[in-house]
């Protein structure tokens, strides 16, 4: 990172609510927001679009030379050009991402795209191995964890909200799956960095988390 440019962190399962809490703790301090996520959910939805099977690493690792991912400030999605943002959250590939991003070679690519990032700005980036393996030096690194069945329930909420058609069970399945295989994995798998202050979210409001993620920096920036 940059001399001036802090990185706050905040990692986590599927649908514990990352994205939109590191938005508004993004907005508050006017940082740069970055979806990890939504990246290999992109790459994840070329993998698909050009007919590959996700579970091919192989096949799937082929395909790099042929993504661009970019991410605009309105936090829209676009893979080589094209604006995924909606397509990038439907169940086929909710159901896959955890393939991709167990990928080292994609898992590379991509984290060096994230890096870059974070040099050039001062940042709030949500994953599953930020403050681990991302950006170890993170300023700040926050744990954000809720059970599967808030989580589930999160979900299916934001895709009614969306017009995704979702059970609530099904829901429940893919969230246990994509714990297993996010924590299991070979390279940089889903776990609490050892300097991380960890949040259950299972009872407290979007409101609420933010709080307790700005109250944690403005005490390590020494705001009173």
């Amino acid at each position: 990172m940059g001399i001036n440019n802090i990185a706050i962190a905040i990692d986590g399962p599927a649908a514990a609510g990352k994205s939109t809490i590191a938005k508004k703790v993004a907005n508050h301090y006017n940082f740069v927001y970055i979806d990890t996520g939504a990246m290999y959910r992109a790459f994840t939805w070329y993998v698909l679009k050009r007919g590959v099977d996700p579970k091919d690493e192989t096949a799937s690792n082929s395909l790099i030379p042929e993504v661009t991912i970019r991410l605009t400030a309105d936090y829209k999605v676009f893979v080589n050009g094209e604006d995924v943002s909606k397509a990038i959250r439907e169940p086929s590939v909710s159901g896959n991402v955890s393939y991709i991003a167990s990928y080292p070679k994609i898992r590379l690519f991509l984290t060096e795209q994230q890096r870059e990032m974070a040099k050039v700005n001062s940042v709030v980036m949500d994953g599953r191995d930020i403050g681990t393996y991302v950006l170890p030096d993170a300023f700040v690194k926050i744990f954000q964890t809720a059970s599967v069945a808030v989580r589930a329930k999160r979900r299916y909420l934001e895709n009614l909200e969306k017009g995704i058609a979702t059970s609530l069970e099904d829901i429940e399945k893919e969230l246990a799956m994509r714990d297993h295989i996010d924590s299991t994995r070979a390279m940089a798998p889903l776990k609490k960095a050892d300097d991380a202050i960890e949040l259950d979210t299972d009872n407290l409001s979007i409101d609420e988390v933010v709080a307790e993620i700005i109250k944690i920096v403005d005490k390590k920036l020494g705001v009173k």
